[in-house]
């Protein structure tokens, strides 16, 4: 019979970008959109931004992590990457909810574009007053 292995998924979000991350047991292999991550973010801070969550809880070589990146821009990609990544190192182990929460990595930056109202032409912009 074929032995199962343990595999802990999580979704982040960020702006308008979403994540879906999968953690498997394993060397420490990522990848992200099918690329590499420094292929795929192409800069180191963006990097050790997305790391962070794995090295706070000493986990960067015990699983191997796949990830699915849609919407937004490489920032907000990286936001919710880092967020996801969290959400499945606390499923993977609850022990780890704790270093994760204080560092900041379980909180959804909830900043997002504010929408267009009716009646000027952006969001906080009015149309130029005259009054005569």
């Amino acid at each position: 019979m074929a032995e199962t292995v343990a595999k802990y998924s999580a979704t982040g979000r960020r702006k308008t970008s979403v994540a879906r991350v999968t953690l498997t047991p394993g060397t420490g292999k990522w990848i992200v959109n099918k690329k590499a991550p420094d292929i795929y973010f192409g800069n180191e801070a963006t990097l050790h931004y997305i790391q962070q969550p794995m090295k706070l809880t000493d986990t960067l070589v015990k699983f191997d992590l796949s990830a699915r990146l849609t919407g937004g821009g490489i920032v907000g990609q990286a936001g919710a990457l880092r967020h996801a990544i969290s959400r499945a190192l606390q499923v993977s182990d609850i022990s780890l909810r704790a270093v994760l929460k204080a560092s900041g990595c379980m909180t959804r930056d909830s900043r997002m574009k504010e929408r267009k109202k009716y009646g000027q032409p952006g969001a906080r912009k009015r149309f130029q007053f005259s009054k005569r």
